[in-house]
């Protein structure tokens, strides 16, 4: 199954890039007028919780502190920002992440090293035991990371369930519009 699964995020990222790079450019011009930097990169909790570098189109002001997005104040995040996020295409620089290996289409999303609590929570279940992903069960059900304890029940519960039919309905729900990405506060 693994195999299988690592095979359809080698194809799937390899033409998704191929594919989707005007619509990269596109976005990376106009992010040169949002924010002078449209390429945002951050150290991530991995597989068997080894750093790897995270690859995002910058959403929120330069001067942001560097948190988990539940803890970024809204201000912090630009009005095209704000449309990358509603229509995911924040995300789309991570298909470079997976094809590296770094990343699965499908998994629990990567934290920050200081989320202690999500960490204790994940080794408890074995989350590390799988990659990170950009979509899965939590993000279509709306569930962020501020809740650190259910996040980590949903995203085991995830892996343990995983199968090729779940990897395509999470991509889909995902393609579709279903969840809100990550959430800031409200502040």
């Amino acid at each position: 199954m693994k195999y299988m699964i690592r095979l359809l995020d080698i194809v799937f990222s390899f033409f998704g890039l191929l594919l989707l790079w005007p619509v990269g450019l596109v976005i990376y011009i106009l992010g040169l007028f949002d924010t002078g930097s449209p390429i945002f990169t951050q150290e991530r909790v991995g597989k068997s919780k080894k750093p790897f570098t995270l690859f995002k189109f910058r959403t929120m002001a330069l001067n942001t502190r560097s948190v988990a997005s539940h803890l970024a104040s809204r201000t912090s995040v630009t009005k095209f920002g704000s449309f990358l996020r509603k229509t995911k295409l924040d995300e789309l620089p991570q298909l470079v992440n997976v094809l590296r290996g770094e990343m699965s289409l499908v998994g629990p999303r990567p934290n920050l090293f200081n989320q202690e609590e999500l960490i204790k929570e994940r080794d408890l279940r074995n989350v590390y035991d799988y990659l990170p992903g950009i979509t899965g069960l939590a993000q279509i059900n709306d569930i962020d990371m501020s809740v650190p304890e259910k996040v980590a029940a949903i995203d085991a519960e995830m892996l343990q369930n995983l199968t090729v039919l779940t990897y395509f309905r999470y991509i889909l729900a995902t393609v579709a519009g279903k969840g809100q990405g990550d959430r800031v506060r409200v502040s």
